[in-house]
């Protein structure tokens, strides 16, 4: 076993980077979210802000995702209780005489929020990373929408492992992909730090629903710990986008969330016929997930695994996210050394 990337490392190594935690379209009203373990609840303030606070009141210990927004921030639903979404101070407590002061210690996790690709983000710390930004969106005008999340009893690992595993095709997504082929080429990944790219070619499969617009090049682009895309270019027909990120609730539970996109120029279908393609894929993928032994990649060892010429992007995936893991506590080490 390789104590470095203990679960306990992981896990206080994951609190500095950015995970989705809601889409953007569900937090009109309080949404209950968990991450890390951590029991958090987003909500939109009424300036229109997308906030993140602890879920649990620090009053009485009420639950603040049944609560309502105010004007003075998230309400609870027992006592009344007010928090500053940015902050988590109390902003209002109702049974108090309006002369007398909050007290100081009346206050909750406030977290870092960015909206991107139709998603709300946070971090548990201070993040060490930014939201990834793959390079092949510039220039692309894209419809994007936000799919229906999917709990899944494994780790957030083992669902990015497979979103980018070509082997599994065949196998897995018969149904929707049909008889393709099982041999597969060299792949030329490239990894930069956290960073893996990897382009695949993708032939139209007689009767498959899922290759209908025709032939693709699959443009495979990751950053760990946890977020996946690809980008298909149909040539003259244009281009789609597939993203995958997947949240780590507990060690043995995630919540899969992801998105598809349409470029402007694009005429393969619209933008709700690529979400109902790919829904399809994963619908497919869950039962396999949800299978798997042990339920997280066993990054610290322990556990026998076989692999072969396929797989080399995920395991430049288990590299960068080991390179991730490093840089962050080699720093938290440093900072602490100091500190003393």
């Amino acid at each position: 076993m390789n104590e470095r990337y203990s679960p306990d490392n992981l896990w206080r190594a994951y609190r500095h980077c950015w995970f989705v935690v809601a889409r953007s379209c569900d937090i009109d009203t309080p949404k209950a979210a968990r991450l890390l373990d951590h029991d958090l609840v987003v909500f939109r303030d009424k300036s229109g802000r997308a906030q993140v606070t602890d879920r649990r009141c620090i009053h009485r210990g009420a639950d603040l995702a049944a609560g309502t927004v105010t004007d003075h921030g998230i309400q609870c639903p027992y006592h009344g209780w007010s928090f500053d979404g940015s902050s988590g101070m109390c902003t209002h407590i109702p049974s108090l005489d309006p002369s007398s002061p909050i007290p100081p210690n009346a206050r909750i996790g406030g977290y870092r929020v960015v909206e991107r690709y139709e998603h709300v983000w946070t971090c548990l710390d201070e993040p060490f990373f930014d939201i990834p930004s793959p390079p092949e969106l510039d220039g692309l005008d894209l419809e994007w929408r936000p799919a229906a999340p999917i709990p899944a009893r494994c780790g957030f690992m083992a669902a990015t492992e497979n979103f980018r595993d070509m082997a599994h095709f065949p196998f897995v997504h018969k149904a929707t992909m049909g008889n393709v082929p099982s041999a597969i080429p060299a792949l030329d990944v490239k990894r930069d730090g956290r960073r893996l790219s990897v382009s695949f070619q993708y032939d139209q499969v007689e009767q498959a629903h899922f290759s209908s617009i025709g032939n693709a090049m699959m443009h495979y682009h990751s950053y760990a710990p946890g977020f996946a895309a690809i980008l298909y270019d149909y040539g003259e027909t244009g281009k789609r986008y597939l993203v995958d990120f997947p949240t780590p609730v507990s060690r043995t539970e995630c919540v899969i969330h992801w998105g598809v996109a349409i470029d402007s120029q694009f005429q393969g279908g619209t933008i709700e016929d690529i979400l109902k393609l790919e829904t399809a894929v994963f619908d497919e993928d869950t039962p396999i997930l949800e299978g798997l032994t042990p339920p997280e990649v066993p990054l610290s060892g322990g556990w026998q695994e076989v692999s072969c010429p396929a797989d080399i992007y995920t395991l430049n995936y288990r590299r960068a996210v080991k390179f991730v893991v490093d840089t962050i506590l080699d720093r938290l080490e440093h900072e602490s050394a100091a500190g003393r």
